[in-house]
């Protein structure tokens, strides 16, 4: 089964975003499990009310988030999703023109846009997507990621090489699939037990919702040239590692030897 067809957009997966209760004990954990020494904390997020910590993983980055404020998205989203989750996929492209027409044709709402000298980017609204915030971002020039702040590739984690691939829970993941397809016009097939949309580099899963959790990012695949290391960092955080998987803030954290 393939669902729509192929846009000339070059799009990559540079960014997903978990949002915790706890941003100092969770951002401890991922230093420890994926080898990281700093990070960057972004004032700009206050915006949304939120604190936050971007970790590079290689040329891709790690964020998690967490609300200082009554009534934000990430809280009510903490709240609705009971816990610690998955929260934003951020999605570089190398001309966002065809892509923020694409979406008003489409009637996507935009929550959030800037347009500066280093980047032009737009959130659209997840009920709209379906089942989690999707930001499109050109950079300027395209190898740099403002979101990780200055000197980033001096931060970047020592056990995982990148963050190649995302998943989609839903109830219905043929559905969203589809709309995410449409909004990308990326290819989307059918392999197993999922959907799959190739991104020209990353790609993003879409599974049935089955723990109760309802829709949302449900885990984050990372790729590793040392899979023992994460192995021994999980079990000395008595974390359970099954399938070469664990479970950190909410979210499945999948791991790749390559």
């Amino acid at each position: 089964m393939v669902l729509m067809l192929i846009g000339e957009e070059n799009m990559k997966l540079r960014q997903i975003a978990l949002v915790a209760s706890n941003l100092a004990e969770t951002r401890g954990q991922f230093f420890q499990l994926l080898g990281l020494e700093d990070d960057f904390l972004d004032e700009g997020v206050g915006f949304f009310g939120l604190d936050n910590s971007v970790m590079p993983i290689g040329q891709t980055f790690l964020e998690i988030v967490s609300p200082n404020r009554d009534d934000t998205t990430a809280g009510r989203l903490l709240t609705r999703r009971s816990g610690d989750g998955g929260y934003m996929v951020l999605v570089q492209v190398g001309d966002i023109a065809p892509v923020s027409l694409r979406v008003d044709r489409l009637g996507i709402r935009k929550v959030w846009e800037t347009d500066r000298e280093e980047v032009t980017a737009f959130h659209v609204h997840p009920k709209d997507i379906g089942a989690a915030i999707v930001s499109f971002d050109e950079m300027r020039p395209p190898e740099e990621w403002v979101w990780a702040g200055p000197g980033w590739r001096n931060r970047r984690a020592s056990h995982v090489e990148a963050i190649s691939g995302v998943t989609i829970q839903c109830k219905d993941p043929e559905s969203v699939a589809r709309r995410w397809s449409e909004v990308f016009a990326k290819l989307v097939e059918w392999e197993g037990e999922r959907f799959v949309m190739w991104l020209d580099e990353g790609l993003v899963d879409f599974v049935e919702a089955a723990d109760g959790r309802g829709d949302g990012l449900s885990a984050v695949l990372f790729d590793t040239e040392d899979i023992g290391t994460i192995k021994a960092e999980a079990e000395a955080m008595s974390l359970e590692w099954i399938d070469d998987e664990v479970e950190l803030c909410g979210t499945r954290l999948q791991f790749r030897e390559v």
